[in-house]
């Protein structure tokens, strides 16, 4: 088992695409496989910190300052802006500008370290800025949901987030304790068999997360392409611009990992608090942003040409 998951590993993008078009052409199994989607989330938790370990996956004192600063940017001062902008003209009521703002406001897809992992960039960076986004999350929602007009209840996001800090706790507890407890975890042998591990669910978790897409190109729904084009624009704008803010202040595999969090934001997180009219027609954007999201490793490496050795 753990040769044929290592021989997934370098095969881990096209794993994600095979999971995306299962879900956006096979409706029937994306909605069979909603109900999984929190479970395979944890074990994608569990796996990225067994593979990275302690030292690497929790943020260091000495760095703390500038991450803490980098997630107040990312989750607060970037959402705020878009709501100052949005409202100015006349827009911030619209599906559009929520969906904008809620890129905006998220922190990290549980996904980001395997993501990192899959594009040669620094899976530590990448998760300890989920681990940090994610417990700065409470703090940094509630000012941008009492600008935004649609969230009645801005407290259940607020749980939300609460509950989706007790899985990564839960995840990456059990993992450290596993590393420790049995060495051969923490070998380096053992790192291609969790790589693969890690695209293998990877790639299950993102049909589940397309079941609003494929019904809506079925029924030619006018809005998927305008969405999908946001999607695209606010993915590639957050990753890139990351990028080019990040790489003179730490080394190339870092700025990178710091990109992709920075792009790849969780937005199903805040649909709890949502009303069912804003929920409804939220979903296809949110199916549409998984699409750059989970394409990030098959153009990222090209995108950014941070490290020609990345494969």
């Amino acid at each position: 088992m753990s040769r044929l998951l290592a021989r997934l590993a370098p095969r881990g993008r096209w794993l994600l695409i095979v999971g995306l078009a299962l879900g956006i052409g096979w409706p029937a199994l994306a909605e069979a496989m909603a109900p999984a989607i929190v479970p395979l989330i944890a074990l994608m938790l569990f796996l990225a910190a067994l593979r990275l370990g302690p030292a690497a996956a929790l943020p260091a004192r000495a760095g703390l300052p500038r991450a803490v600063g980098v997630t107040l940017v990312l989750q607060l001062a970037l959402p705020l802006l878009a709501c100052a902008a949005l409202g100015g003209a006349g827009l911030l009521g619209t599906v559009a500008a929520t969906g904008i703002v809620l890129v905006f406001a998220g922190a990290p897809i549980t996904g980001t370290p395997g993501l990192a992992a899959m594009c040669g960039a620094d899976a530590g960076t990448a998760m300890r800025q989920l681990i940090l986004g994610t417990a700065l999350l409470p703090l940094t929602a509630v000012p941008v949901f009492l600008v935004l007009p649609v969230f009645p209840d801005v407290f259940s996001v607020v749980a939300g987030a609460a509950r989706l800090l007790g899985v990564i706790a839960l995840a990456t507890g059990l993992a450290f304790w596993l590393r420790g407890a049995v060495p051969a975890l923490a070998a380096p042998a053992a790192g291609p068999a969790i790589d693969g591990a890690m695209a293998l669910v990877m790639g299950l978790v993102v049909i589940g997360l397309m079941s609003a897409v494929g019904p809506a190109i079925l029924a030619l729904d006018p809005g998927l392409l305008g969405y999908m084009a946001l999607a695209f624009a606010l993915n590639l704008g957050l990753t890139v611009g990351t990028w080019r803010a990040a790489r003179g202040a730490m080394p190339g595999a870092q700025a990178a990992g710091l990109s992709i969090a920075a792009g790849n934001r969780n937005l199903a997180l805040f649909l709890a608090a949502l009303p069912p009219e804003t929920v409804t027609p939220l979903l296809l954007f949110v199916g549409c942003y998984q699409v750059p999201m989970y394409l990030t490793p098959l153009f990222l490496p090209r995108l950014l040409r941070w490290a020609p050795e990345v494969r």
